[in-house]
Order: C-alpha cells, then structure tokens, then sequence
C-alpha cells in the first residue's frame, strides 16, 4: 500500500474537521425537559453495548437536575448530542458528575471530552471548595478525568452519603459493591482535590464561558 504524503495527511485532517458538526455545548435550562427520555434511553443503550453496569435515573431525577441548572447538554441544531449533570453530596463537600453520554453518531469528535470538561468546571463554579469525585469503569473517562486533575482513590475516600450510594442500587453489579461493604466494585474511583490541585487553564477559561451564561439567565 502507497504511504500518503504529508500533504495528504493534512487534507484528510482539514475534512474531517469540516465534517465535525458543529455542536454547542451548553447549561441546559427548562426548554431542554423534551429530551429527558432521549437521555436516558440513550445512556441505558450505551450501557448494554458495552456490557457495564449504570446507576438508572428516573424522569423526574434528570428534569429536576436540569431545572436546577446542574446539567450540561450538547446540541446540533435542536439534535440531542449529549449530556452530564452534576450533584453535591455530603453537606456540599463532595461534588459528583453522573450520567456522561454522546449520542452514537455524534461520537469521534471529541464531544465527550467537552461535556465533560463543561460539567466538571459547572461543578467548580457551583461548588468551588467541594472536592469533585466520580465511578467510572470506562477508559476514555478515566483518561478525561486524568487529564482534568482526578486521581484514583479508594471507595473509602469518597463522601460518606447514603443517598449517593443508595443510587448505585440500579447497577446491575451492586452485588459486588455490597459484598465487599462498599471498599470496592466494578467501577474506578476518582477524585479531583482543589485543596491539592489547581484548575488548568482551559478549566479556568471554561468556568469564565459558564459564569457568563448563569448572568444571562
């Protein structure tokens, strides 16, 4: 097979990023209650492809995080792309981002990253001093939330709060996360400190964009 040139690798390189949709990555506010279903049932078929196991959320859990502002949704155009919203656990000590997804064909550009990085800076905006944990058993997550500043930690380092674990009930592995007495399950814990860490700049850049859209509300 022909090696391609240099120039041929920027070509493909300048197509694929025209071909990239432009997508706006956004805090979701009540106008975006219509796609609470396309939501879920996107992140619950995500979750059978990948044979993992996911803490279900009702209608009612994700209308009521968009309604408080604690989400972040992606669109194309009025097309869903994706989702995460945040929550603050522990009397406001510890803050979570949950429910991470990108819609199948809007995935390979980057998207996830971009929520990802747009819920973690709303829950530094919302919650400034509150440490900001999560469970994942993805890679592509975990090397997110690397890259943001998280290190893996053990269970008994995240908060002590009935009602976050009480969510993992829905997982088809809380088995596993009760047998051991919650020191560990499936899923990777990870955790960003601010006592421990400063925010990088595209967080801090992030969290200036996200404070300007809470004004505008």
């Amino acid at each position: 097979m022909k090696e391609m040139t240099t120039e041929e690798t920027k070509q493909i390189a300048v197509k694929t990023e025209t071909e990239t949709p432009d997508i706006k990555v956004i805090i979701a506010n009540h106008s975006h209650i219509q796609y609470v279903q396309t939501i879920l049932d996107t992140i619950e078929a995500a979750a059978k492809v990948r044979g993992t196991g996911i803490a279900k959320r009702s209608p009612e859990y994700v209308e009521q995080k968009i309604r408080e502002g604690k989400s972040i949704i992606a669109l194309c155009g009025d097309e869903f792309a994706g989702f995460c919203y945040i929550e603050s656990w522990g009397n406001k000590q510890f803050v979570a981002n949950s429910g991470l997804i990108v819609a199948e064909k809007f995935r390979q550009h980057g998207l996830a990253k971009r929520i990802k990085r747009y819920a973690f800076s709303l829950a530094r905006t919302m919650f400034p001093e509150a440490k900001v944990f999560g469970l994942t058993s993805g890679a592509a997550v975990m090397k997110i939330n690397t890259e943001l500043g998280y290190n893996p930690v053990t269970f008994s380092q995240l908060t002590d709060d009935e009602s976050f674990w009480k969510g993992c009930q829905g997982c088809v592995n809380y088995d596993v996360l009760t047998r051991t007495e919650r020191r560990y399950c499936i899923c990777t814990a990870m955790l960003f400190d601010p006592a421990q860490h400063k925010d990088k700049k595209e967080v801090k850049d992030t969290i200036k964009e996200l404070k300007k859209q809470l004004k505008q509300k």
